[in-house]
């Protein structure tokens, strides 16, 4: 009878897949956006991950689960294949440095890790990483993400929560055919070209990007199709979503409607706004400016959709430190760097997938918001300020002075000031009854009071989104976006938003996956290196001990049973 259930067990175990994860966490189960993608390919998906060879323990745990990911990826799909390769294999160093040198024409970062050995310690140069391809496409992966400020053993548990995110994200831009329009909007002072050139790239990868000037048409941001009665226009965004970058200059009255009517057909924006004006080149030049009200006259339009965009500064004692000349030293200007408490960085604290476990993120003159309910709007703040900061109201004076002291503490009270916010619902046109009858029954207009179920996203703060530029030789260089020329540290800007962007217009889910957790249970060290001689005795001689207690005993009954 057993036999038979056994039988019985694997004939129904060949025809029907059902995987069991009896984890807390369900750490071995796929999202269902994961699996559909799978399910979908049409071709081989090859991974190569260079995460071979014998590293510390917490690459081990890395390497382990990444190699069970991507058995899971599998077993949902025959088109997954993988293997893993040490890249530091070869004994001759001119090879190895040839091999590290092709690893990073393609895309891959090394990580130069200090191993503890009985000698000492030595070095090891890692790529935690690979190269995914596609037919004839392939893209790097990164599977360690940085993160300032976390220990190595969070950053690493970090990594490992978003495996799957990372994993099916690159499948995704591999394999994706057709991209979500997105549109860069133009005419009111927006950041240039070359200012978005590397977050325009990293778009790129998953939609078709134009940069769009509105001067009050109607039809620029949508069209118009005449139905076959010719009795009505019918009216359709040309595009998924629009970016709104930094304006330094007013919108009139059409383009804010333009703007509506996209809103309300279901349209989402991505906003990155300055409601103050101020500029580090002025203080370069003078050691001080002025923050004034950036008037953009959009703060009706805000207000209606439920968010106030405050004419003030945030400053806050975790900032970028920046270069400023304090000597001279042998001919030589004397550099040193200072917290510039006007360019708060942001480390997110939100669960919200856009944000959690993102990397540190630099703003410049950033300013707060406030939300407040409005009906059928859902509000989620996604980055805020430290808990050691403080709001400067306009006008405000701004100088270079006030880092010749050290900061009174008491001064930064305020405690996690929202900088960013997501608003989703249905929207109520800010032209509701504001309208003339003749334009609202216009069949040219066919003009939406309400919107349909939409997205969009605010931050106080235009220069989240601009890189930096090198202007050396006869061409500028866009610097990757999130990296500082001064400090030489890359945050997490990009990753910002891209998230954002993808929250935004993805409609298959996979964003979602990244508000993944997988709880950390760490070794406590110190009672570890208390008890370490403890454990080793105990590990080693009980099991010798308890043994030769039983041969005694054995012995002894043995003895006693057969002396008779």
């Amino acid at each position: 009878m057993g036999v038979l259930i056994i039988v019985l067990v694997n004939v129904i175990g060949y025809y029907v897949f059902k995987r069991f994860d009896l984890t807390s966490e369900k750490r071995y189960t796929l999202s269902e956006p994961t699996k559909q993608l799978l399910q979908n390919l049409d071709d081989i998906v090859y991974f190569e991950i260079f995460l071979d060879g014998e590293f510390p323990a917490g690459f081990k745990r890395l390497q382990r689960e990444t190699r069970e990911m991507l058995d899971q990826f599998r077993a949902y799909s025959d088109n997954i294949q993988y293997e893993f390769i040490n890249p530091s294999a070869s004994s001759d160093e001119l090879e190895r440095n040839d091999v590290y040198r092709r690893l990073v024409e393609r895309g891959l970062n090394p990580t130069d890790l200090q191993v503890k050995t009985n000698d000492g310690s030595s070095q090891q140069i890692i790529f935690p990483g690979g190269v995914v391809s596609h037919k004839s496409k392939e893209l790097p992966l990164e599977l360690l993400k940085t993160q300032m400020g976390l220990p190595p053993e969070e950053v690493l548990n970090n990594s490992i929560q978003n495996l799957e995110f990372n994993i099916v994200n690159t499948i995704r831009k591999l394999t994706i055919n057709k991209r979500p329009k997105l549109a860069i909007i133009e005419g009111h002072g927006e950041l240039e070209h070359l200012e978005m050139a590397d977050i325009t790239y990293a778009l790129n990868e998953y939609y078709k990007i134009s940069r769009i000037r509105l001067d009050g048409k109607l039809n620029s941001l949508s069209d118009r199709e005449l139905s076959a009665d010719s009795t009505k226009v019918k009216v359709d965004n040309k595009f998924d979503a629009i970016i709104i970058a930094k304006p330094d200059s007013a919108f009139s009255e059409k383009d804010k409607f333009i703007i509506d009517q996209f809103i309300m057909r279901g349209g989402k924006v991505l906003w990155l706004i300055d409601p103050v004006s101020a500029s580090m080149d002025s203080i370069q030049n003078a050691d001080a400016t002025m923050g004034l009200i950036n008037d953009l006259n959009l703060d009706d339009q805000f207000f209606n959709y439920g968010v106030r965009l405050n004419t003030n500064l945030v400053m806050d004692l975790n900032a970028l430190p920046i270069p400023l000349k304090t000597g001279q030293v042998g001919g030589a200007p004397q550099i040193d760097f200072f917290p510039w408490y006007y360019f708060p960085v942001i480390y997110p604290m939100s669960n919200h997938p856009i944000v959690k476990n993102l990397n540190a993120i630099k703003t410049e003159f950033v300013s707060s918001i406030d939300t407040f309910n409005t009906k059928g709007i859902k509000k989620s703040i996604l980055l805020t300020s430290s808990q050691y900061a403080r709001t400067v109201n306009t006008p405000v004076f701004i100088t270079l002075e006030i880092l010749q002291d050290e900061p009174d503490q008491r001064m930064f009270k305020e405690e996690y000031i929202p900088i960013a916010g997501l608003l989703e619902g249905k929207f109520e046109s800010l032209y509701k009854n504001r309208v003339p009858p003749e334009l609202r029954d216009s069949k040219d207009v066919d003009f939406l009071e309400y919107s349909e179920p939409t997205k969009m996203i605010i931050v106080a703060d235009g220069d989240i989104i601009k890189n930096q530029v090198r202007y050396s030789g006869e061409q500028p260089t866009p610097y990757p976006l999130g990296y500082d020329r001064y400090t030489q540290q890359t945050f997490g800007n990009k990753e910002f938003i891209l998230n954002a962007m993808n929250y935004l217009i993805d409609d298959s889910g996979l964003i979602s996956i990244r508000s993944r957790e997988l709880k950390l249970r760490l070794l406590d060290r110190t009672r570890l290196n208390e008890s370490k001689l403890y454990w080793q005795l105990l590990n080693t001689a009980l099991p010798v001990i308890v043994v030769l207690i039983f041969g005694i005993l054995f012995t002894f009954i043995r003895k006693k049973r057969y002396s008779r």
